[in-house]
């Protein structure tokens, strides 16, 4: 028999889910702030307090409302707050179970693809997704599941808001913890989101890679193209997260082709070159002012990554001397259209020391004089003549028309001068010799 008490909770309760179910969408939006104010950060046992051990009656009518409602959106960030109330609360599995037992995974993951959904219900949405996924492996797989992957990463760089983007990572860093069973989707997935066109999404993807990566320990054969093709951004944090990831990955499998790649990217195509407008069009007197070619905006990263490579490992850059790097970064240093270009490839040309490694990779000192003197040459103007004559015999193809400058005599014996000084006076003295037989006095 239960006391006067429990008797005076129990009528109360009643009154108040009586009141919901009577109540229209004004009067229900207020009962949800009152809620949400009142029970904010209780446990489990206090909300059981709080509605006389009744507590999963209201949680089944806002379950319930949400389902009738999400696509039109009625109090939807209210609802989905509430719900997060009861799900995030200490010792709350019971009613994660229940919240589960009637779809909600599948009607979270649905919220994020409407379009009509206002961001801010889809961020509270990703919020409820994250307190479950961190429930545990069995709930993460579940997310995955029900598409989730997909859901999720095609919200990410639709997004216009980061900060809701950023609760999106959030998401995407707890699945692939944890999650043996399906961390290799959520890796790719984030490779698949590489080529988005939000650069917030491209930043946090590469971020999100980096972890799985050093989790899953192996590579996807496309990879290497997708992080490559991200050196053609013009913006620079996700220019950052580009070249971090290149660093990670040349300690797995996919290393040779990523330096090749790297390489190749310093001498653009004709035909991607010859894309680039005039600065100066003939119908009017007017400077026309181009954004420099993506292209050009790859070589320069290109260049970048491969002196931050030479830098941290000398056996990197050994393998790169093999794929003629000093002779490409010569080539972009005489890219007239791109000052970048030239800036990176001559920063990266000042790692002599591992980039020419004169010393310890015989014959390595005569291509570097070859390739200055191709560089060098006065007899073909903006670079667009015949073949360039290479010191030892050979030939260089032709370059694009303007893509080659020519350095003045103070820039080449500057060049020389510092060559001298990192690899001891050998490679420069070879250099020495070769220029001075091109440049006069």
């Amino acid at each position: 028999m239960t006391s006067v008490k429990e008797q005076v909770a129990i009528s109360r309760l009643l009154s108040f889910l009586q009141d919901w179910d009577n109540a229209g969408r004004v009067t229900r939006s207020h009962i949800l702030d009152s809620f949400i104010e009142t029970n904010q950060g209780r446990t489990a046992p206090e909300l059981e307090q709080e509605f006389s051990q009744g507590a999963s009656l209201f949680l089944v009518r806002l379950t319930t409302w949400l389902r009738l409602t999400y696509m039109i959106g009625s109090c939807l960030d209210k609802i989905l707050r509430s719900i997060g109330i009861f799900l995030s609360a200490v010792s709350s599995n019971r009613y994660l179970v229940e919240f589960l037992e009637v779809g909600g995974v599948l009607t979270l993951l649905e919220i994020l693809g409407l379009e009509k959904i206002k961001e801010e219900d889809k961020k509270e949405s990703i919020k409820l997704l994250q307190v479950i996924a961190n429930s545990g492996r069995k709930y993460k797989e579940l997310i995955c599941e029900s598409y989730g992957i997909r859901s999720i990463a095609e919200f990410l760089a639709k997004s216009k808001s980061e900060e809701t983007q950023e609760e999106v990572q959030v998401l995407l860093d707890s699945l692939v913890h944890g999650n043996p069973k399906y961390q290799n989707q959520v890796y790719k997935g984030l490779i698949a989101l590489l080529p988005c066109a939000s650069p917030k999404a491209q930043q946090l993807s590469l971020q999100t890679l980096r972890t799985a990566q050093s989790i899953i320990r192996t590579t996807h054969p496309s990879i290497v193209d997708h992080v490559l093709q991200l050196l053609r951004t013009m913006h620079l944090e996700v220019q950052y997260e580009a070249i971090a990831l290149i660093k990670d990955l040349v300690d797995y499998d996919v290393c040779p082709e990523l330096l090749k790649g790297l390489v190749e990217l310093l001498i653009p195509s004709f035909k991607e070159t010859s894309k680039l407008q005039p600065k100066i069009l003939s119908e009017s007197s007017v400077l026309q002012l181009t954004a420099p070619l993506p292209v050009f905006l790859q070589q320069a990263a290109a260049a970048k990554a491969i002196g931050v490579l030479a830098r941290s490992n000398t056996s990197l850059a050994e393998e790169m001397l093999h794929l003629r790097v000093v002779h490409s970064l010569m080539t972009a240093m005489g890219n007239t259209d791109h000052s970048n270009s030239q800036r990176q490839a001559s920063l990266t040309l000042e790692v002599s020391e591992r980039l020419g490694a004169a010393r310890r990779a015989p014959g390595v000192g005569t291509a570097v004089t070859s390739t200055a003197a191709a560089v060098l040459r006065t007899d073909v103007p903006g670079g667009g003549g015949p073949r360039a004559q290479v010191h030892g015999g050979g030939t260089l193809p032709a370059l694009p028309p303007g893509f080659l400058s020519l350095p003045s005599s103070e820039q080449c014996r500057g060049l020389v001068h510092e060559n001298e000084q990192h690899s001891g006076g050998h490679l420069g003295g070879q250099q020495s010799q070769c220029c001075q037989s091109i440049i006069p006095g």
